[in-house]
């Protein structure tokens, strides 16, 4: 378990937005999902950066969902993707 969680010590603003997108793509533990959830409910500082990134990933899916990208713009977005080192 996550020192930060199992100490009970509120998680710096610093190591919140550092794991921000991950947190919103709910790819952390339970217990760094936890600890992120009770710093956000508490921080008047991280909270609109959260409700922002979190508007706005529900607008791209929402523009995605209603006009899926043509199998080939999807491709060369792969390609690029790939031609910088990412899988």
């Amino acid at each position: 378990m996550n020192e930060d969680a199992t100490m009970g010590k509120m998680l710096s603003c610093d190591k919140v937005m550092r794991q921000l997108w991950d947190y919103l793509d709910e790819e952390l533990t339970p217990e760094r999902m936890s600890a992120i959830a009770a710093h956000l409910s508490g921080c008047n500082r991280c909270f609109p950066q959260y409700d922002f990134e979190r508007a706005f990933l529900r607008a791209v899916r929402s523009v995605r969902e209603e006009n899926p990208p043509p199998a080939q713009q999807r491709e060369r977005v792969m390609a690029a993707l790939r031609a910088n080192g990412l899988p």
